[in-house]
């Protein structure tokens, strides 16, 4: 499960890094920014039930 969440947090990553640098594509940005967020907040929620 943690590298699933790890694999989603790159891509995310990925797509935001795509939206920052290029121009007119800024929608893509912000959608990276709630998937990484989400994503992130979810694997902590997730990790802190298993203990």
């Amino acid at each position: 499960m943690l590298a699933l969440i790890a694999l989603l947090l790159v891509a995310w990553l990925v797509v935001t890094v795509i939206g920052a640098l290029v121009e007119g594509l800024f929608w893509l940005f912000v959608v990276g920014v709630v998937l990484f967020l989400g994503t992130a907040a979810w694997g902590l929620t997730q990790s802190s039930s298993r203990d």
